[in-house]
């Protein structure tokens, strides 16, 4: 099941989510290389080693969408990883490489 199709009708931004946005929007790099078949690799350094894995991937990931400009249709493969961190030293790693089947 999509998560399209778990949820019903529109889902709104909390203002912690558009304060994320925004933040990742200057943090991130201002061009990264993108390809028409990806695999796309995200670390997570959590502090609280119960945080669930899928959890921060949607919303980072549309975040990656929005501020690149490409469809996640491209994302043929995805590689989470998650990481226990001392409180303060949490952090998002990313990188697209080329998807070749």
């Amino acid at each position: 099941m999509s998560v399209n199709s778990a949820w019903c009708g529109k889902r709104f931004k909390t203002p912690e989510y558009k304060d994320y946005e925004l933040e990742m929007h200057y943090i991130l790099p201002k061009k990264i290389e993108l390809f028409d078949k990806m695999k796309l690799i995200i670390k997570f350094g959590f502090s609280r080693i119960n945080c669930d894995i899928d959890n921060p991937v949607k919303p980072f990931l549309d975040i990656l969408q929005k501020k690149y400009g490409f469809n996640d249709s491209k994302i043929w493969k995805l590689e989470i990883e998650k990481n226990k961190v001392n409180k303060g030293k949490e952090y998002i790693e990313f990188e697209f490489q080329k998807y070749d089947t």
